[in-house]
């Protein structure tokens, strides 16, 4: 039986790398084993990112809740504490939205947080 040679297999792994590789600068777009490792790397790190954008979502809808709720005289703690209470569920992403766009909404809302605390 003949031998068959793993060229062809070897050649669409390659340029299916290198075509991730693709924009990268130097031998990092060229070369099959520095691309590679980029490229992984790259892959890596965007995993990471995806996880990390939501943190920092988080992060932001609670800043501009924070200040929103200062206005209004509480805490962000203070707040949400008074959300809780209230049976209130409203998540951050929305309550951030109403900060920016709704401020009479928010202040309904603090001010039922702040009678619920009182």
């Amino acid at each position: 039986m003949a031998r068959i040679k793993g060229g062809m297999n070897a050649k669409k792994k390659h340029n299916r790398v290198l075509k991730l590789a693709k924009g990268y600068r130097g031998a990092r777009s060229k070369q099959y084993r520095i691309a590679k490792q980029s490229v992984m790397r790259a892959l890596a790190s965007s995993y990471a990112g995806r996880k990390e954008r939501k943190r920092q979502f988080r992060r932001l809808w609670i800043a501009r809740i924070n200040a929103a709720a200062r206005l209004n005289g509480l805490s962000y703690s203070k707040f949400m504490y008074g959300l809780k209470l209230a049976e209130v569920d409203i998540n951050r992403k929305m309550l951030a939205e109403m900060a920016v766009n709704d401020p009479d909404g928010f202040k309904t809302l603090a001010d039922l947080a702040k009678e619920k605390i009182a």
